[in-house]
């Protein structure tokens, strides 16, 4: 006892106690922590940049911060001690050495975002000036060293790594100063265990991202200095406790993405600081509660998702004066929407998948700040009075209209402009009419969806003054007419560093293709592929060659159309294109070999034409299946037969004479049912041994015969 307590009062000067002196002798780090961090260098796969063992200050070292010198007793020599390490973003490999803990003076520990991997030394946990560790966005495995002995750690970071097994509190007995902890993106599994109640310092805590379940532990709920508590994108479940209100410090809830059931408790009027709230992919239900809907505090509500249901008039916009963000897309709410344009503060909202219905309000022209609107899959009515109303929110981004005003004409004399919309999406509408020529007004716009309706006429060639427009899908529809050139001129397609900077919409999810199915979700405009997609309608005239100049598009779709001509070897300019799709059209002529330098493509499909020649065999083109080829003229190529072997039987088709014609007819009428196989092999084995080759009838007369 009497030893440990020397050694703790020994740190503690060191640490703490400083005799500064003026004399001339240079300070230089402690050689016990010289030491320690040249065998935590080491230990590495490759030593730190930039520490040069020859030179013994170690305190000069990249990342590394000593205290001031102290004197040493009864010498002349002065000493730092290292306080702090700070390597993030060194891109550093290897394990965490246990040489660290010698570092009896630290007080910070930061080696976020490298690539260390196995786990950590425990006896780290045990160093008594240590207050902040931050092992963040690595590699670590194992089991997490819940047995911290430190009373002076303030701040815990090892998420985003790979840690396993329980989640044990156990540690708060002694981390009591402990202010935040961040678990989540590991893989903690199990039910969160008793004693996070000790940890009554916590303000901070994190543990999204893990595959924890089962009920939350009570004394969870004896955090009264709380400010964020993030839980989502685990198995929990249950319903969400009352004791919930006694949080009252709560600024941020995130139980989204989790097995939580039943109603939501009615206690956020005593969570009277909390701004942002999302309880979105679970399993609530019922009506919301009346101390949520009017919060005075909260801008950001997100429930979607769920099976909530009522009316949405509950949502006191007169209380709820910081709402800026409301999610509510796929749940059971019914009626109208009319009581949001109370929110004035609103710029984001998420109405999707729900049962409103009638017709589209015309006071949600006071929602000047709205930026990004969805209520796709509704049955809202009156299209025309939905644009024009909307066409007063200036600041419109986002507007997504799918699923509603169905059979209705897309109004063509409106005198719009979203002058500042940058995704335009009313598909899955059965619209008839044509492209209005408004959109041409829309100049920032980046991504236009009109795909699954009834369009006819033709694509104006206006669409090509939208320099920004790198996503542009008009599939399934009845447009005609040839394709405008003008969508060859896309700015941003040509160069893509021509469009305009995406904005992540947290929160707020798309879906990139508006099919029957359900699509990818995307939080950010430039995180959607760019692409063309003029599939599924009665286009005719030929495919320009100046397609090739999108160099930056990834998908291009001409499918199922009466396209004609030829296939313009200047598509291989398209050097970033992935996918592209010309089958079910009239298409003369052969596939260009110049496709095959098309690295990054895919997906490719010229089925159901009128080609012939040879398939390119270079390239991508070994992986595409036979169906990507079928039903044309007269193409060949490795995957149905041989050209070499067709270009050797027109050299010789005169050679073989009438014998070995009247030997052919009746190797090929042996009798199938009686040993066919053994006719088929004897009839293979004559021409493998006799070298003898087939004119192209006779070899289809062949292979029909026995096949």
């Amino acid at each position: 006892m009497g030893i440990t307590l020397l050694f703790l009062f020994h740190s503690l000067c060191c640490c703490f106690f400083y005799v500064h002196v003026s004399i001339s002798i240079d300070a230089k780090c402690h050689p016990a922590d010289f030491k320690a961090l040249k065998s935590f260098s080491n230990g590495l796969d490759s030593p730190v940049q930039g520490w040069d063992y020859g030179f013994s200050d170690c305190c000069h070292w990249k990342g590394v911060t000593c205290n001031p010198p102290a004197l040493k007793l009864n010498s002349s020599s002065v000493f730092s001690r290292v306080m702090a390490l700070e390597l993030p973003q060194e891109r550093l490999r290897g394990n965490v050495s246990e040489s660290l803990a010698d570092l009896v003076c630290l007080r910070t520990l930061n080696l976020s975002t490298n690539f260390l991997s196995r786990s950590l030394p425990v006896n780290l946990f045990s160093l008594q000036s240590l207050e902040v560790i931050d092992l963040s966005s690595n590699d670590l495995s194992g089991y997490a060293p819940w047995n911290i002995s430190s009373s002076s750690i303030t701040f815990l970071d090892i998420s985003k790594n790979k840690f396993i097994g329980d989640v044990d509190p156990g540690f708060c007995s002694t981390a009591k100063q402990i202010q935040v902890l961040k678990l989540s993106s590991n893989r903690f599994h199990g039910r969160v265990l008793p004693g996070f109640g000790n940890c009554s310092s916590l303000e901070h805590l994190s543990l999204a991202s893990n595959f924890l379940s089962g009920d939350l532990p009570q004394d969870l709920f004896a955090l009264f200095n709380l400010k964020t508590l993030e839980l989502r994108d685990n198995w929990f479940s249950g319903e969400l406790s009352f004791q919930l209100g006694n949080l009252s410090n709560l600024v941020l809830l995130d139980v989204s993405s989790n097995n939580f059931s039943r109603l939501l408790p009615d206690v956020f009027f005593n969570l009277r600081k909390l701004e942002q709230f999302a309880a979105s992919s679970n399993n609530f239900s019922g009506v919301l509660p009346v101390s949520l809907c009017n919060s005075p505090t909260i801008s950001s509500l997100s429930l979607d998702n769920n099976s909530f249901r009522g009316s949405i008039d509950v949502i006191n916009c007169s209380a709820m004066v910081r709402l800026v963000s409301l999610n509510l897309g796929s749940n059971h709410f019914t009626g109208q929407i009319e009581s949001l344009s109370s929110c004035h503060q609103l710029r984001i909202a998420n109405l999707a998948k729900n049962r409103f219905e009638g017709d589209f309000p015309e006071s949600f022209k006071n929602l000047r700040s709205l930026s990004h609107f969805s209520i796709s899959r509704n049955g809202l009515r009156n299209l025309s009075a939905a644009l024009t109303t909307l066409n007063h929110c200036k600041n419109l981004t986002v507007l997504i209209l799918t699923f509603n005003f169905y059979g209705e004409i897309v109004p063509a004399n409106l005198n719009l402009s979203f002058e500042n919309t940058r995704l335009f999406v009313i598909a899955n509408c059965g619209l008839t009419g044509s492209i209005p020529p408004w959109l041409s007004n829309s100049a920032k716009l980046q991504i236009l969806d009109l795909s699954w309706n009834s369009l006819s006429g033709e694509i104006p060639s206006s669409i090509g003054d939208l320099r920004y427009l790198f996503y542009l899908d008009l599939s399934n529809n009845s447009l005609s007419g040839s394709i405008p050139r003008s969508i060859t001129q896309f700015h941003s397609l040509i160069d893509l560093n021509n469009s305009l900077k995406g904005e992540i919409y947290e929160g707020f999810s798309f879906f990139n293709r508006n099919t029957q199915s359900a699509g990818r979700q995307y939080k950010q405009v430039l995180g959607m592929p760019p692409l063309v997609d003029l599939s599924y309608n009665e286009l005719s005239g030929i495919i320009s060659a100046e397609f090739g100049n999108l160099k930056d598009l990834h998908v291009l779709d001409l499918s199922n159309n009466k396209l004609s001509g030829t296939i313009p070897s200047t598509l291989s300019n398209m050097t970033d294109l992935e996918s592209l799709d010309l089958s079910y059209n009239n298409l003369t002529g052969t596939i260009p070999d110049s496709l095959a330098n098309l690295n990054f493509l895919s997906t490719f499909n010229v089925a159901h034409n009128h080609l012939h020649g040879r398939i390119p065999s270079q390239g991508q083109f070994y992986t595409f299946p036979n169906s990507s080829f079928v039903s044309n003229d007269e193409l060949c190529g490795f995957q149905t037969f041989s050209c070499e072997e067709e270009s050797a039987s027109d050299d010789e088709e005169n050679s073989i004479g009438e014998d070995e014609d009247e030997s052919l007819r009746s190797l090929v009428s042996v009798p199938l049912s009686v040993g066919g196989a053994v006719g088929f092999v004897s009839t293979a084995a004559v021409c493998f041994f006799s070298g003898m080759v087939f004119p192209r009838e006779k070899k289809r007369e062949f292979r029909r015969l026995h096949h």
